[in-house]
């Protein structure tokens, strides 16, 4: 993808997409949403691709949507209608992707730049990132999946006071209530999502996307259908190539050679 508010790159089976509006903390536009929804795609569909890195350019990760556009600010705006068409497939085709997505947070993520974060699989933030659930400063409700994610990662009450207090949350606190999985040095963020992704590249992609698909399903089910997803997937992951040689690597006492099938 050439020079635009999204830039895509792949190398050693990661591709790195970066959210490319540094001037405005990458506020998500329509120009943004596209490019992510372009690169997600891609990346579904390119077998060479085996994880992905999500950052955002200069200080910011994502500051949420634009608005300082100008149908944000004249009201000529069918706000759920926009939802539902530029935002909701972003979020869902990061939850369906049947591979690996590490968010680096570099800076702030606030509002649905924080959603996004969310919706990735393994979180890394820098010592300066800081997450902001900053709808209710401007009248507005959360959304882009932020009221069905925090109650499931920081429960309730924390949910609630994070929604209605709309403070600002350090990337430490953010460690301490479970949103983010580490916290790097700000210089190191980088290379440490780079190392990541490409172990995560490294390994068994097949049974990467059983265990989001399981992930995913948990939330709705009880202990029981949870446990017949559990068998089912299993008996798909138990067919793979991979599920083969990762025994046979074990067996023989070598470092096994995943393929993805």
């Amino acid at each position: 993808m050439s020079e635009s508010a999204v830039l895509t790159t792949v190398d050693a089976g990661v591709m790195t997409i970066t959210m490319n509006r540094p001037e405005v903390l990458n506020a998500l536009n329509p120009a943004m949403l596209e490019g992510l929804s372009s690169a997600l795609a891609a990346a579904k569909a390119d077998d060479a691709v085996r994880a992905l890195i999500l950052t955002g350019a200069g200080r910011g990760f994502c500051a949420g949507a634009d608005l300082g556009a100008a149908s944000m600010r004249t009201g000529e705006h069918d706000v759920a209608q926009g939802l539902r068409e530029s935002y909701h497939p972003i979020v869902l085709a990061m939850r369906q992707l049947p591979k690996p997505i590490v968010a680096a947070v570099n800076g702030s993520a606030a509002g649905a730049g924080m959603s996004l974060a969310l919706a990735c699989d393994v979180v890394l933030a820098g010592e300066s990132a800081s997450f902001l659930q900053a709808f209710t400063k401007i009248g507005l409700v959360p959304d882009c999946g932020s009221t069905w994610f925090l109650p499931r990662i920081v429960g309730d009450i924390r949910a609630r006071a994070m929604v209605m207090l709309a403070e600002k949350i350090p990337a430490r606190d953010a460690l301490q209530y479970g949103l983010v999985w580490k916290v790097h040095a700000d210089d190191a963020l980088g290379a440490e999502a780079r190392r990541c992704a490409e172990g995560l590249a490294r390994m068994p992609t097949r049974a990467y996307a059983l265990v989001k698909q399981a992930l995913t399903q948990s939330a709705g089910n009880g202990l029981g259908d949870q446990l017949e997803v559990e068998a089912l997937m299993q008996a798909q992951a138990f067919r793979t190539d991979d599920f083969r040689e990762g025994v046979a690597a074990f067996v023989q006492k070598r470092a096994p050679r995943f393929t993805g099938r």
